[in-house]
């Protein structure tokens, strides 16, 4: 599985940017560090995505931000992962979002009340599916991405696998309901003991996890635009 994964985003680098039959899709990237990371160095997932596919790209994603977030200023100004959504005439919306809650709103022990404020047991209800709701009302598909995996060498959240798994989980139980919604899963991703993926914080991607996440999202729009 992993191999193909990479054989097939190796592929889709190759390609020069596809030209869609109609006008480049409006594409808005939201979410937190998943997103984030390599923004200024422009390496972010957005930015891998933009130059393998013709795409009018806009990312406000931030570092740090969360999906349940109250602070009516720090939240607008990004660290609100809702609020990093505004409506407007997108295509596609590609959304991460949730593990910074997990982490910090319960460290990763003991979450199911935090989790079932994200998302419920069958997919339904909580913030990821009420702001999923919300974009797809306004006609956006939505590209929802999940987390990597820690190789099992050195991360500090690798207490949070059973909630990345079971967040997972129930995103695709989300995705299975709307033919419009897609889950990108990171889960097979990161081979076990390859640090390749990660930053030296071992949380964060790397430029390879980035650009790789990217493609994925690239070839999900391209598949179905």
């Amino acid at each position: 599985m992993i191999r193909y994964i990479i054989s097939s985003c190796i592929a889709l680098a190759s390609m020069i940017s596809v030209a869609f039959s109609q006008e480049s899709p409006r594409v808005l990237f939201i979410g937190d560090s998943l997103m984030a990371a390599h923004k200024l160095s422009a390496r972010a997932i957005s930015h891998a995505t933009s130059k393998v596919i013709k795409i009018q790209s806009t990312d406000r994603s931030f570092l740090g931000a969360r999906m349940i977030y109250k602070l009516p200023i720090t939240g607008s100004i990004g660290l609100s992962i809702p609020k990093q959504y505004r409506s407007g005439d997108w295509d596609w919306v590609v959304v991460n979002g949730g593990g910074n809650d997990l982490v910090f709103g319960c460290a990763c022990n003991r979450c199911d009340r935090k989790m079932n404020r994200l998302v419920g047991k069958n997919g339904s209800g909580g913030e990821i599916a009420k702001l999923i709701k919300k974009i797809r009302s306004n006609g956006s598909r939505v590209v929802y991405i999940g987390y990597l995996r820690s190789p099992g060498r050195g991360s500090p959240i690798e207490s949070c696998k059973d909630e990345g798994i079971e967040l997972e989980r129930r995103m695709t139980s989300l995705a299975s309901k709307d033919e419009g919604v897609f889950h990108v899963s990171l889960a097979d991703l990161v081979p076990h003991g390859d640090r390749s993926f990660h930053g030296a914080d071992m949380v964060h991607p790397s430029f390879k996890a980035s650009r790789t996440i990217g493609l994925l999202v690239a070839d999900v729009i391209r598949k179905n635009h």
